[in-house]
Protein backbone atom coordinates (compact mmCIF):
# COMPACT_ATOMS: atom_id res chain seq x y z
CA UNK A 1 0.00 0.00 0.00
CA UNK A 2 1.31 3.40 -0.91
CA UNK A 3 0.59 6.02 1.72
CA UNK A 4 -0.51 9.54 0.90
CA UNK A 5 2.03 12.26 1.63
CA UNK A 6 0.52 14.10 4.57
CA UNK A 7 3.12 16.76 5.25
CA UNK A 8 5.44 19.05 3.38
CA UNK A 9 8.99 19.47 4.66
CA UNK A 10 7.80 22.39 6.75
CA UNK A 11 5.12 20.27 8.37
CA UNK A 12 2.09 21.84 6.64
CA UNK A 13 -0.97 19.61 6.57
CA UNK A 14 -2.59 18.68 3.28
CA UNK A 15 -6.00 18.33 4.89
CA UNK A 16 -7.92 19.66 1.93
CA UNK A 17 -7.07 16.65 -0.21
CA UNK A 18 -7.99 14.24 2.54
CA UNK A 19 -11.26 15.98 3.32
CA UNK A 20 -12.46 16.10 -0.26
CA UNK A 21 -15.38 13.88 -1.24
CA UNK A 22 -14.26 11.10 -3.60
CA UNK A 23 -15.06 11.74 -7.25
CA UNK A 24 -18.43 10.46 -8.43
CA UNK A 25 -19.72 10.06 -4.91
CA UNK A 26 -17.75 6.86 -4.41
CA UNK A 27 -16.97 5.72 -0.90
CA UNK A 28 -13.58 6.66 0.51
CA UNK A 29 -10.90 3.98 0.48
CA UNK A 30 -10.70 1.85 3.64
CA UNK A 31 -8.69 3.69 6.25
CA UNK A 32 -9.19 7.17 4.78
CA UNK A 33 -11.09 8.42 7.84
CA UNK A 34 -8.39 7.01 10.14
CA UNK A 35 -5.69 8.58 8.00
CA UNK A 36 -7.41 11.95 8.30
CA UNK A 37 -7.80 11.40 12.05
CA UNK A 38 -4.10 10.68 12.40
CA UNK A 39 -3.26 13.96 10.67
CA UNK A 40 -5.57 15.85 13.02
CA UNK A 41 -4.23 14.12 16.15
CA UNK A 42 -0.59 14.61 15.10
CA UNK A 43 -1.17 18.31 14.44
CA UNK A 44 -2.64 18.74 17.92
CA UNK A 45 0.19 16.80 19.51
CA UNK A 46 2.81 18.93 17.78
CA UNK A 47 1.26 22.05 19.32
CA UNK A 48 0.76 20.50 22.77
CA UNK A 49 4.02 18.58 22.99
CA UNK A 50 4.83 16.46 26.05
CA UNK A 51 5.28 18.08 29.44
CA UNK A 52 8.09 15.88 30.78
CA UNK A 53 8.72 15.94 34.50
CA UNK A 54 9.55 13.68 37.40
CA UNK A 55 7.89 10.29 37.29
CA UNK A 56 5.29 9.80 39.99
CA UNK A 57 6.05 7.53 42.93
CA UNK A 58 3.59 4.86 41.84
CA UNK A 59 5.35 4.62 38.47
CA UNK A 60 8.38 3.27 40.35
CA UNK A 61 10.91 4.95 38.07
CA UNK A 62 14.48 6.00 38.92
CA UNK A 63 15.13 9.70 39.28
CA UNK A 64 17.12 9.98 36.05
CA UNK A 65 14.01 9.19 34.04
CA UNK A 66 11.45 11.79 33.01
CA UNK A 67 7.80 10.93 32.40
CA UNK A 68 4.92 12.54 30.55
CA UNK A 69 1.77 11.73 28.58
CA UNK A 70 0.46 12.20 25.08
CA UNK A 71 -3.21 12.12 24.08
CA UNK A 72 -4.39 10.03 21.14
CA UNK A 73 -7.91 9.31 19.87
CA UNK A 74 -9.37 6.00 20.95
CA UNK A 75 -10.88 5.80 17.46
CA UNK A 76 -8.94 7.56 14.69
CA UNK A 77 -12.04 7.70 12.52
CA UNK A 78 -13.42 10.07 15.21
CA UNK A 79 -10.45 12.22 16.23
CA UNK A 80 -12.68 14.63 18.16
CA UNK A 81 -14.18 11.80 20.19
CA UNK A 82 -12.85 10.05 23.27
CA UNK A 83 -9.14 10.61 23.94
CA UNK A 84 -6.82 8.28 25.83
CA UNK A 85 -3.42 9.05 27.35
CA UNK A 86 -0.24 7.12 26.63
CA UNK A 87 2.55 7.32 29.20
CA UNK A 88 5.97 8.24 27.83
CA UNK A 89 9.45 8.14 29.38
CA UNK A 90 12.67 9.86 28.35
CA UNK A 91 16.33 10.26 29.20
CA UNK A 92 17.90 13.18 27.35
CA UNK A 93 20.94 12.71 25.15
CA UNK A 94 24.10 12.88 27.25
CA UNK A 95 26.21 14.52 24.49
CA UNK A 96 29.21 12.70 26.00
CA UNK A 97 31.45 10.51 23.88
CA UNK A 98 32.13 7.41 26.04
CA UNK A 99 35.59 7.12 24.46
CA UNK A 100 36.49 10.81 24.74
CA UNK A 101 34.80 12.72 27.55
CA UNK A 102 36.03 16.07 26.19
CA UNK A 103 34.20 15.61 22.90
CA UNK A 104 30.64 16.91 22.78
CA UNK A 105 28.35 14.71 20.68
CA UNK A 106 25.65 16.58 18.73
CA UNK A 107 22.06 15.52 19.37
CA UNK A 108 20.34 13.66 16.53
CA UNK A 109 16.81 13.65 17.93
CA UNK A 110 14.70 11.09 19.75
CA UNK A 111 15.12 7.33 19.41
CA UNK A 112 11.77 5.70 20.19
CA UNK A 113 11.74 2.04 21.21
CA UNK A 114 9.11 -0.67 21.56
CA UNK A 115 10.05 -4.03 23.12
CA UNK A 116 7.29 -6.10 21.53
CA UNK A 117 4.56 -8.21 23.01
CA UNK A 118 1.89 -7.23 22.15
CA UNK A 119 1.48 -6.10 25.73
CA UNK A 120 5.02 -5.12 26.70
CA UNK A 121 5.89 -1.69 28.08
CA UNK A 122 8.92 0.31 26.99
CA UNK A 123 8.84 2.68 29.95
CA UNK A 124 12.16 1.44 31.35
CA UNK A 125 13.91 1.45 27.98
CA UNK A 126 15.67 4.85 28.37
CA UNK A 127 17.71 3.45 31.26
CA UNK A 128 19.47 1.14 28.82
CA UNK A 129 21.71 4.11 28.00
CA UNK A 130 23.59 3.31 31.21
CA UNK A 131 24.88 0.07 29.66
CA UNK A 132 28.26 0.22 27.88
CA UNK A 133 26.83 -1.16 24.62
CA UNK A 134 24.34 1.73 24.42
CA UNK A 135 26.40 4.71 25.58
CA UNK A 136 27.29 5.95 22.09
CA UNK A 137 23.63 5.95 21.08
CA UNK A 138 22.65 7.56 24.40
CA UNK A 139 25.10 10.37 23.67
CA UNK A 140 23.40 11.29 20.38
CA UNK A 141 19.74 10.52 21.05
CA UNK A 142 17.09 11.23 23.60
CA UNK A 143 16.09 7.67 24.49
CA UNK A 144 12.30 7.46 24.54
CA UNK A 145 10.10 4.61 25.72
CA UNK A 146 6.36 4.42 26.15
CA UNK A 147 3.52 2.14 27.12
CA UNK A 148 1.36 1.43 24.05
CA UNK A 149 -2.41 1.73 24.28
CA UNK A 150 -3.81 -0.74 26.77
CA UNK A 151 -0.50 -1.32 28.56
CA UNK A 152 0.25 -0.23 32.10
CA UNK A 153 -1.18 3.24 32.73
CA UNK A 154 -2.01 3.84 29.03
CA UNK A 155 -5.79 3.28 29.11
CA UNK A 156 -5.18 -0.21 30.53
CA UNK A 157 -7.04 -3.26 29.32
CA UNK A 158 -8.18 -6.10 31.54
CA UNK A 159 -9.96 -9.37 30.76
CA UNK A 160 -10.24 -10.96 34.21
CA UNK A 161 -9.73 -10.21 37.87
CA UNK A 162 -5.95 -10.28 38.46
CA UNK A 163 -6.59 -12.19 41.69
CA UNK A 164 -7.59 -15.16 39.54
CA UNK A 165 -4.95 -14.75 36.85
CA UNK A 166 -2.33 -17.19 38.12
CA UNK A 167 -3.75 -20.70 38.10
CA UNK A 168 -1.15 -22.95 39.59
CA UNK A 169 0.00 -25.55 39.84
CA UNK A 170 -1.27 -26.54 36.39
CA UNK A 171 -0.87 -29.29 33.83
CA UNK A 172 0.64 -28.88 30.36
CA UNK A 173 0.00 -32.09 28.39
CA UNK A 174 1.90 -32.34 25.11
CA UNK A 175 -0.84 -34.60 23.72
CA UNK A 176 -4.00 -33.45 25.54
CA UNK A 177 -7.05 -35.67 26.00
CA UNK A 178 -10.42 -34.79 24.53
CA UNK A 179 -11.75 -33.84 27.96
CA UNK A 180 -8.78 -31.52 28.57
CA UNK A 181 -9.37 -29.85 25.19
CA UNK A 182 -13.01 -29.23 26.03
CA UNK A 183 -12.01 -27.71 29.36
CA UNK A 184 -9.61 -25.31 27.60
CA UNK A 185 -12.23 -24.39 25.00
CA UNK A 186 -14.61 -23.42 27.80
CA UNK A 187 -11.88 -21.33 29.44
CA UNK A 188 -11.08 -19.58 26.14
CA UNK A 189 -14.75 -18.69 25.62
CA UNK A 190 -14.99 -17.33 29.17
CA UNK A 191 -11.82 -15.30 28.70
CA UNK A 192 -13.09 -13.74 25.46
CA UNK A 193 -16.37 -12.84 27.20
CA UNK A 194 -14.42 -11.31 30.08
CA UNK A 195 -12.47 -9.08 27.68
CA UNK A 196 -15.72 -7.75 26.21
CA UNK A 197 -17.39 -7.28 29.58
CA UNK A 198 -14.45 -5.47 31.22
CA UNK A 199 -13.56 -3.28 28.22
CA UNK A 200 -16.89 -2.65 26.51
CA UNK A 201 -16.99 -0.99 23.10
CA UNK A 202 -13.42 0.26 23.44
CA UNK A 203 -12.05 -3.26 22.94
CA UNK A 204 -12.21 -3.09 19.14
CA UNK A 205 -9.79 -0.13 19.02
CA UNK A 206 -6.79 -1.98 20.45
CA UNK A 207 -4.95 -3.27 17.41
CA UNK A 208 -1.72 -2.87 15.45
CA UNK A 209 -2.93 -0.29 12.96
CA UNK A 210 -3.87 2.01 15.83
CA UNK A 211 -0.50 1.30 17.45
CA UNK A 212 1.16 2.53 14.25
CA UNK A 213 -1.05 5.63 14.21
CA UNK A 214 -0.25 6.29 17.88
CA UNK A 215 3.43 6.16 16.96
CA UNK A 216 2.96 9.00 14.51
CA UNK A 217 1.19 11.11 17.11
CA UNK A 218 4.03 10.41 19.54
CA UNK A 219 6.55 11.45 16.88
CA UNK A 220 4.74 14.76 16.45
CA UNK A 221 4.44 15.32 20.21
CA UNK A 222 8.20 14.85 20.53
CA UNK A 223 8.71 17.59 17.95
CA UNK A 224 10.32 15.23 15.44
CA UNK A 225 9.73 15.88 11.73
CA UNK A 226 10.73 12.27 11.00
CA UNK A 227 10.77 9.22 13.21
CA UNK A 228 13.81 7.29 14.39
CA UNK A 229 12.48 4.00 15.75
CA UNK A 230 13.71 0.66 17.00
CA UNK A 231 11.20 -2.13 17.40
CA UNK A 232 11.86 -5.61 18.75
CA UNK A 233 9.72 -8.69 18.04
CA UNK A 234 6.07 -7.53 17.73
CA UNK A 235 7.42 -3.97 17.66
CA UNK A 236 8.82 -4.78 14.21
CA UNK A 237 5.34 -5.55 12.93
CA UNK A 238 3.69 -2.29 13.78
CA UNK A 239 6.93 -0.51 12.89
CA UNK A 240 6.53 -2.06 9.43
CA UNK A 241 2.91 -0.89 9.35
CA UNK A 242 4.16 2.61 10.19
CA UNK A 243 6.71 2.44 7.38
CA UNK A 244 4.01 1.45 4.91
CA UNK A 245 1.49 4.04 6.12
CA UNK A 246 3.87 6.96 6.64
CA UNK A 247 7.05 6.39 4.59
CA UNK A 248 7.77 10.12 4.30
CA UNK A 249 7.77 10.40 8.10
CA UNK A 250 10.57 7.83 8.53
CA UNK A 251 14.14 8.89 9.28
CA UNK A 252 15.73 5.59 10.40
CA UNK A 253 14.19 2.30 11.55
CA UNK A 254 15.71 -0.80 13.12
CA UNK A 255 13.66 -4.01 13.08
CA UNK A 256 15.14 -6.43 15.64
CA UNK A 257 13.84 -10.03 15.63
CA UNK A 258 11.47 -9.33 12.77
CA UNK A 259 7.97 -10.78 12.68
CA UNK A 260 6.66 -12.08 9.36
CA UNK A 261 4.33 -9.30 8.09
CA UNK A 262 2.66 -11.34 5.31
CA UNK A 263 -1.10 -10.72 5.77
CA UNK A 264 -1.71 -14.45 5.35
CA UNK A 265 0.52 -15.09 8.36
CA UNK A 266 -1.12 -12.61 10.77
CA UNK A 267 -1.52 -14.16 13.31
CA UNK A 268 -2.74 -17.75 13.17
CA UNK A 269 -0.08 -19.09 10.81
CA UNK A 270 2.68 -17.10 12.51
CA UNK A 271 1.85 -18.92 15.73
CA UNK A 272 2.01 -22.30 14.01
CA UNK A 273 5.45 -21.40 12.64
CA UNK A 274 6.53 -20.24 16.08
CA UNK A 275 5.54 -23.54 17.69
CA UNK A 276 7.55 -25.44 15.09
CA UNK A 277 10.57 -23.18 15.62
CA UNK A 278 10.51 -23.62 19.40
CA UNK A 279 11.02 -27.32 18.91
CA UNK A 280 14.35 -26.52 17.24
CA UNK A 281 15.42 -24.23 20.07
CA UNK A 282 14.37 -26.80 22.66
CA UNK A 283 16.68 -29.23 20.86
CA UNK A 284 19.49 -26.63 20.91
CA UNK A 285 19.10 -26.26 24.67
CA UNK A 286 19.13 -30.00 25.30
CA UNK A 287 22.22 -30.41 23.15
CA UNK A 288 24.00 -27.73 25.19
CA UNK A 289 22.98 -29.37 28.48
CA UNK A 290 24.23 -32.73 27.23
CA UNK A 291 27.62 -31.17 26.44
CA UNK A 292 27.82 -30.16 30.10
CA UNK A 293 26.68 -33.47 31.56
CA UNK A 294 29.55 -33.45 34.05
CA UNK A 295 28.09 -30.25 35.55
CA UNK A 296 24.36 -30.99 35.48
CA UNK A 297 24.12 -34.80 35.41
CA UNK A 298 21.00 -34.61 33.25
CA UNK A 299 22.26 -36.86 30.46
CA UNK A 300 25.10 -36.90 27.95
CA UNK A 301 22.81 -36.88 24.89
CA UNK A 302 19.84 -34.64 24.03
CA UNK A 303 17.55 -37.66 24.26
CA UNK A 304 18.73 -38.42 27.80
CA UNK A 305 18.25 -34.78 28.80
CA UNK A 306 14.69 -35.01 27.48
CA UNK A 307 14.10 -38.08 29.63
CA UNK A 308 15.33 -36.15 32.69
CA UNK A 309 12.93 -33.33 31.87
CA UNK A 310 10.04 -35.75 31.39
CA UNK A 311 10.88 -37.42 34.72
CA UNK A 312 10.62 -34.00 36.40
CA UNK A 313 7.27 -33.37 34.65
CA UNK A 314 5.90 -36.64 35.95
CA UNK A 315 7.06 -35.96 39.50
CA UNK A 316 5.60 -32.45 39.44
CA UNK A 317 2.30 -33.76 38.12
CA UNK A 318 2.10 -36.11 41.10
CA UNK A 319 3.39 -33.60 43.67
CA UNK A 320 3.86 -29.94 42.70
CA UNK A 321 7.04 -28.35 44.03
CA UNK A 322 6.23 -26.11 46.96
CA UNK A 323 2.57 -26.57 46.12
CA UNK A 324 3.08 -24.01 43.31
CA UNK A 325 5.10 -25.53 40.48
CA UNK A 326 3.45 -28.17 38.32
CA UNK A 327 4.14 -29.25 34.72
CA UNK A 328 2.63 -26.00 33.40
CA UNK A 329 4.99 -23.83 35.41
CA UNK A 330 7.94 -26.07 34.46
CA UNK A 331 7.10 -25.69 30.77
CA UNK A 332 6.77 -21.92 31.13
CA UNK A 333 10.18 -21.63 32.77
CA UNK A 334 11.88 -23.71 30.09
CA UNK A 335 10.06 -21.88 27.31
CA UNK A 336 11.99 -18.79 28.43
CA UNK A 337 15.19 -20.71 27.65
CA UNK A 338 13.90 -20.87 24.06
CA UNK A 339 13.90 -17.07 23.96
CA UNK A 340 17.24 -16.32 25.60
CA UNK A 341 20.24 -18.61 25.87
CA UNK A 342 21.45 -16.55 28.84
CA UNK A 343 18.78 -18.50 30.74
CA UNK A 344 20.24 -21.90 29.85
CA UNK A 345 22.66 -22.31 32.78
CA UNK A 346 20.08 -21.42 35.43
CA UNK A 347 17.30 -23.55 33.95
CA UNK A 348 19.63 -26.55 33.73
CA UNK A 349 20.88 -25.95 37.25
CA UNK A 350 17.34 -25.76 38.64
CA UNK A 351 16.27 -28.96 36.87
CA UNK A 352 19.36 -30.77 38.08
CA UNK A 353 18.85 -29.65 41.68
CA UNK A 354 15.18 -30.67 41.61
CA UNK A 355 15.96 -34.18 40.38
CA UNK A 356 18.61 -34.46 43.10
CA UNK A 357 16.09 -33.60 45.81
CA UNK A 358 16.38 -29.79 46.11
CA UNK A 359 13.24 -28.08 44.67
CA UNK A 360 14.11 -24.54 45.79
CA UNK A 361 15.96 -23.36 42.63
CA UNK A 362 13.07 -24.61 40.48
CA UNK A 363 10.50 -22.91 42.68
CA UNK A 364 12.53 -19.69 42.48
CA UNK A 365 12.46 -19.60 38.67
CA UNK A 366 9.06 -21.16 37.96
CA UNK A 367 6.60 -20.30 40.73
CA UNK A 368 4.06 -17.55 39.92
CA UNK A 369 4.96 -14.19 41.47
CA UNK A 370 1.62 -13.13 42.89
CA UNK A 371 2.81 -9.53 43.32
CA UNK A 372 3.12 -9.33 39.52
CA UNK A 373 -0.38 -10.67 38.84
CA UNK A 374 -1.93 -7.33 37.85
CA UNK A 375 0.89 -6.52 35.42
CA UNK A 376 0.84 -10.03 33.95
CA UNK A 377 -2.95 -9.99 33.55
CA UNK A 378 -2.79 -6.62 31.79
CA UNK A 379 -0.04 -7.79 29.45
CA UNK A 380 -2.00 -10.93 28.54
CA UNK A 381 -5.16 -8.89 27.93
CA UNK A 382 -3.37 -6.54 25.51
CA UNK A 383 -1.66 -9.45 23.75
CA UNK A 384 -5.00 -11.16 23.24
CA UNK A 385 -6.89 -8.06 22.16
CA UNK A 386 -4.30 -6.96 19.61
CA UNK A 387 -3.78 -10.36 18.03
CA UNK A 388 -7.50 -11.17 17.95
CA UNK A 389 -8.45 -7.75 16.56
CA UNK A 390 -5.70 -7.65 13.94
CA UNK A 391 -6.94 -10.31 11.55
CA UNK A 392 -9.40 -13.14 10.94
CA UNK A 393 -8.84 -16.36 12.91
CA UNK A 394 -10.35 -19.82 12.40
CA UNK A 395 -13.66 -19.89 14.25
CA UNK A 396 -14.15 -23.68 14.14
CA UNK A 397 -12.36 -25.75 16.76
CA UNK A 398 -11.86 -28.60 14.29
CA UNK A 399 -9.43 -26.40 12.30
CA UNK A 400 -7.31 -25.66 15.37
CA UNK A 401 -7.47 -29.28 16.47
CA UNK A 402 -6.49 -30.62 13.05
CA UNK A 403 -3.57 -28.24 12.49
CA UNK A 404 -2.09 -28.53 15.95
CA UNK A 405 -2.58 -32.26 16.39
CA UNK A 406 -0.58 -32.69 13.20
CA UNK A 407 2.08 -30.19 14.34
CA UNK A 408 2.39 -31.65 17.84
CA UNK A 409 3.52 -34.97 16.36
CA UNK A 410 6.80 -33.32 15.35
CA UNK A 411 6.87 -30.28 17.66
CA UNK A 412 5.30 -31.25 21.00
CA UNK A 413 7.20 -28.87 23.28
CA UNK A 414 5.21 -25.65 22.73
CA UNK A 415 2.40 -26.46 20.29
CA UNK A 416 -0.57 -26.94 22.59
CA UNK A 417 0.40 -24.25 25.09
CA UNK A 418 0.54 -21.84 22.15
CA UNK A 419 -2.98 -22.95 21.20
CA UNK A 420 -4.36 -22.23 24.65
CA UNK A 421 -2.71 -18.79 24.67
CA UNK A 422 -4.45 -17.81 21.42
CA UNK A 423 -7.69 -19.79 21.47
CA UNK A 424 -9.84 -16.85 22.74
CA UNK A 425 -9.40 -15.45 19.21
CA UNK A 426 -11.66 -18.23 17.90
CA UNK A 427 -14.53 -16.80 19.97
CA UNK A 428 -13.62 -13.12 19.83
CA UNK A 429 -16.59 -10.72 20.22
CA UNK A 430 -15.07 -7.68 18.45
CA UNK A 431 -14.73 -6.97 14.70
CA UNK A 432 -11.49 -7.95 12.97
CA UNK A 433 -9.15 -5.70 11.03
CA UNK A 434 -7.93 -6.53 7.55
CA UNK A 435 -4.12 -6.87 7.77
CA UNK A 436 -2.22 -4.28 5.76
CA UNK A 437 -0.13 -5.63 2.89
CA UNK A 438 3.21 -4.12 3.89
CA UNK A 439 5.20 -3.19 0.78
CA UNK A 440 7.42 -0.26 -0.09
CA UNK A 441 9.16 0.20 -3.42
CA UNK A 442 12.84 1.15 -3.71
CA UNK A 443 13.19 4.87 -3.04
CA UNK A 444 9.81 5.16 -1.33
CA UNK A 445 11.22 4.61 2.15
CA UNK A 446 14.62 5.58 3.58
CA UNK A 447 16.99 2.62 4.00
CA UNK A 448 16.09 0.49 7.03
CA UNK A 449 18.00 -2.11 9.07
CA UNK A 450 16.63 -5.58 9.86
CA UNK A 451 18.32 -7.77 12.49
CA UNK A 452 17.70 -11.48 12.94
CA UNK A 453 19.16 -14.49 14.71
CA UNK A 454 19.11 -17.48 12.41
CA UNK A 455 17.55 -19.83 14.98
CA UNK A 456 15.20 -17.39 16.71
CA UNK A 457 12.10 -19.37 17.74
CA UNK A 458 9.82 -16.54 18.84
CA UNK A 459 10.35 -14.74 15.50
CA UNK A 460 11.40 -17.44 13.03
CA UNK A 461 14.03 -16.37 10.51
CA UNK A 462 11.64 -16.65 7.57
CA UNK A 463 9.90 -13.56 8.93
CA UNK A 464 13.05 -11.47 8.60
CA UNK A 465 13.53 -12.67 5.03
CA UNK A 466 9.93 -11.76 4.21
CA UNK A 467 10.17 -8.29 5.75
CA UNK A 468 13.46 -7.74 3.90
CA UNK A 469 11.77 -8.70 0.65
CA UNK A 470 8.84 -6.34 1.25
CA UNK A 471 10.75 -3.22 2.34
CA UNK A 472 12.63 -1.69 -0.56
CA UNK A 473 16.19 -0.56 0.29
CA UNK A 474 16.25 -2.58 3.53
CA UNK A 475 19.39 -4.34 4.72
CA UNK A 476 19.35 -7.64 6.65
CA UNK A 477 22.04 -8.45 9.22
CA UNK A 478 21.93 -12.08 10.38
CA UNK A 479 23.54 -13.53 13.48
CA UNK A 480 24.40 -17.01 12.22
CA UNK A 481 23.77 -20.19 14.23
CA UNK A 482 22.25 -18.21 17.11
CA UNK A 483 18.75 -18.06 18.53
CA UNK A 484 18.46 -15.34 21.14
CA UNK A 485 15.30 -13.29 20.56
CA UNK A 486 16.49 -9.72 19.95
CA UNK A 487 20.18 -9.12 19.24
CA UNK A 488 20.73 -5.35 19.26
CA UNK A 489 22.85 -4.09 22.13
CA UNK A 490 23.79 -7.60 23.23
CA UNK A 491 27.22 -9.24 23.39
CA UNK A 492 27.74 -9.49 19.62
CA UNK A 493 30.13 -6.66 18.69
CA UNK A 494 29.55 -7.22 14.97
CA UNK A 495 25.80 -6.69 15.30
CA UNK A 496 26.27 -3.65 17.54
CA UNK A 497 28.72 -2.07 15.11
CA UNK A 498 26.15 -2.24 12.32
CA UNK A 499 23.43 -0.76 14.56
CA UNK A 500 25.68 2.12 15.65
CA UNK A 501 26.92 2.86 12.12
CA UNK A 502 23.33 3.07 10.93
CA UNK A 503 21.79 5.08 13.75
CA UNK A 504 24.75 7.41 14.23
CA UNK A 505 25.91 7.87 10.63
CA UNK A 506 23.16 6.49 8.41
CA UNK A 507 25.67 3.97 7.08
CA UNK A 508 24.58 0.44 6.17
CA UNK A 509 26.44 -2.68 5.03
CA UNK A 510 25.62 -4.59 1.86
CA UNK A 511 22.04 -5.78 1.41
CA UNK A 512 22.64 -9.15 3.10
CA UNK A 513 25.31 -9.32 5.81
CA UNK A 514 26.17 -12.01 8.36
CA UNK A 515 27.79 -11.89 11.79
CA UNK A 516 29.37 -14.84 13.56
CA UNK A 517 27.36 -16.17 16.51
CA UNK A 518 27.85 -14.98 20.06
CA UNK A 519 29.73 -17.33 22.41
CA UNK A 520 27.68 -20.11 23.96
CA UNK A 521 26.73 -19.54 27.60
CA UNK A 522 28.99 -20.99 30.25
CA UNK A 523 27.50 -23.56 32.62
CA UNK A 524 26.55 -22.38 36.09
CA UNK A 525 27.83 -24.52 38.90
Amino acid sequence: MRALTLYTAAGSLLLATLAATPAGGAEAAPGTAELRGTVVAAARARVTGIDFGSCSQDQDMPGSLQCGTVKVPLDYARPDGRQIELTVSRVRATHTDPHNSKRRVPRQGALVFNPGGPGASGMYFPLIGLMPEWKRLAAAYDLVGYAPRGVGRSAPLSCQDPKHFFKGPSQAPTHPSESYKQERIARAKAYARGCAQRSGGALRHYHSLNNARDLDVLRAALGEERLTFMGASYGTYYGALYAALFPSRVRRMVFDAAVNPDPEQIWYRNNLDQSAAFEGRWADFREWVAKHHQVYRLGDTPAKVLRSYERARAQLAAEPAGGKVGPGQLQGAFLQAGYYDDYWPYRAQALSAYLQGDPKPLIDIAAPVTEAAAEAENSKAVYTAVECNDAPWPTEWRVWDRDNTRLARVAPFETWDNVWANLPCAFWPAPRQRPLDVRTAPGELPPTLILAAERDAAAPYQGALELHRRLGDSVLVTERDAGTHGIAGGPNACVNAHVEAYLLEGRLPVRRTACAPRPEPRPAT
